[in-house]
């Protein structure tokens, strides 16, 4: 029987040495004492992640990074150069390319921390690499909100109702300061702290320890509550602000017994301007889509059943936040009409084709007078 077999028996031998392995090779195995704070306890129960696991990660996190460098690098450089394109709402798809790109700067540490297997600086490379994650994915957030605010002016007061440039500017440093106090407490360890986290390559907010639920619950909602309230408002503003006006043009039409009040060219430019609006609506459902994953995760760590957040469970919801910062400018590349007419001309290997709005507001208006006359 097996309690009768001594160590000198070929039998208990492997044994004894596949125990070690278990014992040894666990999350965290390869992480120096003096670093062991950055591992919680929760991490510990699970087997080390295989090197096909990190690898396979390293790559899908290459391809997100070429994506997102090149999509984000074409959106700052058009919208900045082009006149066409340089107005105080731009501003702000200026500044989400920024913070995604910001996002993309934990990219190629990570990367390379899934070929050690461990977060390399330790301390120091976990907490660079959770502010960049913190500062970019909180800013997102927020300029996505003002993103909506801003539709919501321009479409629904498209004379008076604009934001010029010195109130854009202020958004702008509005977003970047918002982005700040849960980067900076967790990473002064006033309150909270930054801790690796799934396979321990990557660093975020500790949301598994008992002493920081009532962190993890006002960073909740500071940084998705808020934004996804004021977006929703927004929108929701916006939406019966175009279906008002739309219903009162229609039955004005219909007691001066026309067709349209609207010329072709107020047609073309609203129509432009709900195109815009459809884009900005569509990033933020990717913004629902990336970050709502990853909320649940950490709701889940501090107030649920933590047994649930293996380490691969953990790092899903991690690529989801990044994959948006990926698809956020080609969102733009596809939808936005103004954009995809620079985008015709400046890089025509691309095969973007789009008509001028503005050509066409001109052209229609041409006709109109032409009809009038």
């Amino acid at each position: 029987m097996a309690e009768n077999f001594t160590e000198n028996e070929p039998i208990a031998f492997p044994y004894k040495m596949v125990s070690h392995e278990i014992q040894k090779h666990m999350l965290g195995w390869n992480i120096p004492q003096e670093h062991q704070h950055l591992v919680h306890e929760h991490w510990r129960q699970f087997p080390d992640v295989d090197r096909s696991s990190h690898y396979l990660l390293a790559l899908i996190y290459t391809i997100l990074t070429i994506s997102s460098v090149t999509g984000n690098g074409l959106v700052i450089w058009i919208f900045s150069t082009s006149k066409s394109l340089r107005t105080p709402s731009n501003m702000f798809v200026i500044n989400l390319a920024l913070f995604d790109l910001a996002m993309m700067g934990e990219m190629p540490h990570l990367i390379l921390n899934s070929f050690y297997q461990r977060m390399l600086g330790y301390e120091l490379g976990c907490d660079i690499y959770a502010v960049l994650g913190s500062l970019s994915g909180i800013g997102g957030a927020m300029t996505n909100a003002v993103i909506a605010y801003d539709r919501y002016k321009t479409i629904s007061s498209p004379i008076d109702g604009r934001i010029n440039r010195a109130q854009a500017t202020l958004l702008v440093i509005f977003t970047w300061l918002y982005a700040m106090p849960f980067t900076v407490f967790p990473l002064t360890k006033t309150w909270g702290r930054f801790v690796t986290e799934g396979f321990l390559t990557t660093c975020s907010f500790d949301f598994l320890s008992d002493d920081v639920k009532t962190f993890v619950l006002c960073i909740s909602i500071w940084s998705y509550v808020i934004p996804m309230t004021l977006i929703c408002t927004f929108y929701l503003k916006l939406f019966s602000a175009v279906r008002h006006h739309e219903r009162m043009l229609k039955e004005q039409a219909k007691k001066m017994n026309v067709k349209s009040l609207a010329s072709n060219k107020e047609d073309a430019g609203k129509s432009v301007e709900i195109r815009i609006a459809k884009v900005a609506f569509t990033i933020f459902f990717l913004f629902i889509c990336s970050w709502t994953p990853y909320g649940i995760v950490a709701t889940i760590g501090a107030f649920g059943d933590r047994s649930l957040l293996t380490p691969v469970v953990t790092m899903i919801p991690a690529v989801f936040c990044k994959a948006v910062s990926c698809l956020d400018p080609w969102v733009y590349a596809i939808n936005h009409p103004r954009f995809r007419v620079e985008l015709e001309k400046r890089v025509p290997w691309m095969g973007v084709r789009e008509p001028d709005p503005d050509a066409q507001s001109s052209t229609g208006s041409a006709v109109t007078n032409s009809a009038e006359a």
